[in-house]
């Protein structure tokens, strides 16, 4: 019996070792006389927690090695009304399983794919290369799609022939609007042809007739707002200084013709080199066809004169000189004080305006340095505004950054009690409108102060006049304008006029504290116009029957007293129709 046992145990153990043989043969790369069978988990339906997300384990507890060599392992993970479940097997791909041929059995790792099989939708993975590779399930992040998915989907679809029509609903309205500008601007273009420049630069001797006669406005602009290109500068003779300013001297000069010996009268503004800056932003304003007007100056051209190291503006002169130089030599009319301040509001007006009267489009102007030696006497005793090296371009591109940047600029004396204590609301662009109107009204206090309608006239002082030196400085403008609320003095005196009267309560509704409670210089315009109107008609009348109309709202009853009229009164009874907000 021992005997027997012997025996056996070495048999086995020769079976062992030829078993080993075989093995370590296939491993060293030899043709193996035994090819292994596929190790898998395998086990039929049952349960599973796994959710079908991420990667999750079959809980299989049967390993089994395939029958057939060419079988693989499988996993099958099936969602049913009460849960989910989990079958693991071997199988051969060429086979199909549940009506599903296996693809992708070639991976050393279970990937769950969605398939249609003949029971449903399953998930179905196979691999093969690993023991129980079928164990280990791994998910796509998303596996069963979220009911709201299809309804997301069918708005979507709804939606995209409404967002279709709006595009081309948007692209029709901003087509038409370029169409209907660019048709605008070629009326424009049309109407002024025949007052183009040549292709060649600035004839000389159409230069001179736009000088002509410094009155008529649309003869001097015929070749304006350009720059002389010619190779030689225009042939100018500085004739006398007549004014000095901060960045530039103005000199009476003569502009020679080429077809003859005969000269015009020109203004000629010198900038030094160091003040380029200056004469390019006021070039560049000049330059802007729609700044044309009775009342600004009216621009020939600018030149650069390289030899000298000098920047030249060439401008229409005129010889009554600047309104201070008037007022201080000329005690004025009241016609003519009418005619002065209508004017000088329907320049600012057009400076301050975004429409010209045809009513294209065009970018407002302020000037900021608004004052009576900046603004021009024509020879038909009407105002028009000059010097704008200190304008500034409203343009919609300008942010709030680049407006914040333009600095506190301007004549102390002049300056609006905003601007004194910088304070400017750079959000809104009126309020750099609203300014320029504190300023306008300073210089029609001055005005009114040399008309002989107001009683005594006294020698010209600037606005302030005596309350200040001669050449204030911010700070002690800022003591007289916002610590005392002082404004320049209008004696009761004057409102015994009743023309008078109106101009005085204008100039103190411009030169309000408050920037949003001033007038526009569009309403100033239209309430001097009507004034003269309805002055006029006074005085076909009889004056001691006639009062004033009542559209001009002072009290019928009314016939101007001998005793002193109370300013606050005149304010009260003063009601002409204007808008704050500039319009037109």
């Amino acid at each position: 019996m021992e005997a027997q046992r012997c025996s056996f145990s070495l048999r086995g153990a020769l079976s062992v070792l030829f078993l080993t043989v075989l093995l370590e043969r296939g491993a060293a790369g030899m043709p193996p006389f035994y090819h292994m069978k596929q190790l898998c988990k395998f086990c039929d339906v049952e349960l599973s927690s796994c959710s079908g997300t991420g990667t999750c384990m079959s809980n299989c507890t049967i390993t089994s090695i395939c029958v057939d060599s060419s079988e693989v392992c499988v996993a099958i993970w099936r969602k049913n009304e009460t849960g989910f479940s989990i079958e693991t097997l071997c199988h051969n791909p060429s086979n199909p399983l549940y009506g599903v041929m296996l693809d992708d059995y070639n991976s050393s790792t279970c990937v769950m794919k969605e398939k249609n099989t003949t029971s449903g939708m399953a998930h179905f993975c196979s691999c093969t290369d690993e023991e129980e590779c079928n164990d280990a399930l791994f998910f796509s992040p998303i596996v069963d799609p979220t009911p709201d998915d299809p309804l997301v989907s069918v708005i979507l679809v709804s939606l995209l022939p409404l967002l279709v029509m709006g595009i081309v609903v948007v692209g029709m309205f901003y087509w038409y609007r370029a169409y209907r500008q660019r048709m605008l601007n070629q009326e424009w273009e049309s109407s002024i042809k025949k007052r183009k420049p040549k292709a060649g630069g600035l004839d000389c001797s159409d230069a001179c007739a736009i000088m002509m006669d410094d009155d008529r406005s649309d003869s001097s602009s015929t070749h304006a707002n350009s720059l002389n290109h010619n190779t030689e500068p225009l042939p100018i003779e500085l004739d006398l200084l007549v004014g000095k300013g901060r960045f530039a001297q103005v000199y009476k000069a003569k502009l020679k013709q080429t077809t003859s010996d005969q000269f015009e009268t020109v203004a000629v503004k010198i900038f030094p080199d160091e003040e380029y800056a200056s004469w390019k932003n006021e070039k560049d304003i000049f330059s802007n066809t729609d700044l044309r007007h009775e009342n600004i100056l009216h621009f020939l051209t600018a030149e650069e004169r390289k030899v000298e190291k000098q920047y030249w503006l060439i401008t229409a002169f005129h010889s009554r000189g600047n309104l201070q130089e008037h007022l201080t030599r000329n005690v004025i009319s009241w016609e003519e004080l009418q005619v002065l301040g209508s004017s000088l509001a329907r320049g600012v007006a057009h400076l301050h305006s975004d429409r010209l009267p045809c009513g294209r489009p065009k970018v407002a102007i302020v000037h900021r340095d608004l004052k009576s030696s900046n603004i021009l006497v024509k020879n038909d005793l009407t105002c028009c505004l000059c010097d704008f090296g200190l304008g500034l371009r409203l343009d919609s591109s300008l942010s709030v950054d680049d407006l914040a940047n333009s600095g506190q600029v301007g004549t102390a004396r002049y300056m609006a009690p905003e601007v004194l204590e910088a304070r400017l609301n750079l959000e809104n662009i009126e309020s750099f409108k609203q300014t320029d109107i504190y300023s306008m009204a300073l210089v029609l206090w001055e005005m009114t102060s040399r008309c002989e309608a107001i009683g005594e006239v006294k020698d010209y002082e600037p606005a302030y006049g005596s309350k200040v030196r001669e050449h204030p400085c911010v700070e002690s403008m800022k003591d007289n304008v916002l610590r005392d609320r002082g404004r320049p003095e209008i004696l009761d005196t004057w409102l015994r006029h009743q023309g008078v009267a109106v101009i005085c309560a204008t100039i103190m509704e411009c030169w309000d504290h408050d920037p949003e409670a001033r007038l526009t210089a569009h309403c100033v315009a239209e309430r001097i116009s009507e004034l003269e109107d309805e002055m006029d008609k006074l005085s076909s009348r009889s004056s001691s029957a006639e009062k004033i109309p009542e559209e001009l709202k002072i009290p019928t009853e009314v016939e101007i007293p001998e005793e002193m009229v109370k300013i606050t009164e005149i304010q009260d009874i003063i009601a002409v129709d204007c808008s704050v907000s500039d319009e037109k």
